[in-house]
């Protein structure tokens, strides 16, 4: 299965990497910069790839020479199993499914213990099936099925809004 895509800056930087309000990275920011757009939590973790395909289960990272902690691969093992993909897929046929997501908790990133002082654990935030990315409401449905967390979902705004909200500080809850 594929990598997880690079999901790009908003705004440019400086010199100093300073970020510079107002100076779009990409072009198509400033064109869809008046959309309305979906707000979900970040989680500061590890990429993790969930992988269905001919009736198996691999576990990646964000690329496929990636190292999954042992801590975290032994849970995810405890969490996935062949009736979940079955039952949560039944329309799927025979079209690879990637579950992308985020391993966080203890010994994952430097502020993992915030999250889950003494364990870890794998939150959903995207799946693809076949060649098709599931909305929303879809991936939390996938989430729901497999009893699994998902992202939160923290807002809707422009783009705009997003930015003045980053510069207020998000809390996560």
């Amino acid at each position: 299965m594929k990598e997880y895509h690079k999901i790009e800056t908003l705004l440019d930087r400086d010199e100093k990497f300073k970020v510079v309000i107002g100076k779009w990275r990409l072009p198509e920011f400033e064109y869809l910069k008046d959309c309305q757009w979906e707000f979900t939590e970040k989680i500061d973790g590890t990429n993790i790839r969930v992988m269905w395909e001919n009736s198996e289960i691999k576990f990646g990272g964000k690329t496929d020479n990636a190292q999954i902690p042992p801590f975290l691969l032994a849970k995810l093992i405890s969490m996935f199993n062949v009736p979940q993909f079955v039952n949560s897929f039944p329309d799927a046929g025979d079209a690879p499914v990637c579950l992308y997501g985020e391993g966080y908790g203890a010994k994952i990133q430097k502020g993992g213990g915030n999250y889950i002082p003494n364990g870890c654990d794998f939150i959903l935030f995207d799946v693809q099936v076949g060649e098709w990315w599931l909305q929303r409401d879809a991936v939390t449905d996938v989430a729901n099925k497999m009893g699994i967390k998902v992202v939160p979902l923290v807002g809707y705004g422009t783009l705009e809004r997003a930015i003045a909200w980053a510069q207020m500080g998000i809390k996560s809850d």
